[in-house]
């Protein structure tokens, strides 16, 4: 997973044509953690899709424009826009995280 560390990178990534998912976080987050013990079996099912993780704390700003109002939060975006956003309360499970991205990749 990429790190995205300023908001022209974190716009530049999300007009890609395929959907790339990107994980919100920060490190004082007990959840995302959590979610970093089994994200990667996560994105070895969903390998041909591009990942990105960026740090709500250090990149400011971003985080409350595209309404991400928990952490950890999965977004998909296509082609500069927001496709689909998984909150933090559905964050908790491999099962909860695939299951939404088989409904919004297929």
């Amino acid at each position: 997973m990429e790190e995205i560390n300023s908001e022209d990178q974190f716009n530049e990534v999300i007009q890609s044509e395929k959907p790339i998912i990107i994980k919100f976080f920060a490190d004082w987050c007990p959840d995302c953690k959590r979610l970093d013990m089994f994200i990667n079996g996560v994105i070895e099912e969903f390998n041909n899709y591009d990942w990105y993780e960026i740090n709500s704390d250090q990149v400011k700003g971003i985080a409350e424009k595209h309404e991400v109002m928990g952490i950890p939060s999965l977004l998909v975006f296509q082609n500069g826009e927001k496709k689909a956003h998984l909150h933090s309360a559905y964050t908790k499970t491999p099962e909860s995280i695939t299951e939404f991205l088989h409904q919004q990749l297929g």
